[in-house]
């Protein structure tokens, strides 16, 4: 699995940091989503695909080629 942020998307809400927040953080100053790994371990995947679902903004894409 490859995740792919689009800053530019992300609206702050930080639903992705509560759903993997061993994946995704957020920048102090506004919010917005910070990637801590592009290339997760195979057991947050399904926490990753959590997070990708309930953003609201569509900010996250993810490659599970």
């Amino acid at each position: 699995m490859l995740i792919r942020i689009d800053q530019e998307k992300c609206c702050g809400a930080g639903h992705c940091v509560l759903a993997a927040p061993e994946v995704f953080d957020q920048r102090d100053e506004d919010g917005i989503v910070v990637l801590l790994d592009a290339q997760p371990p195979a057991q947050s995947h399904q926490a990753v695909r959590d997070a990708a679902a309930v953003c609201p903004a569509a900010a996250i894409r993810l490659d599970e080629a």
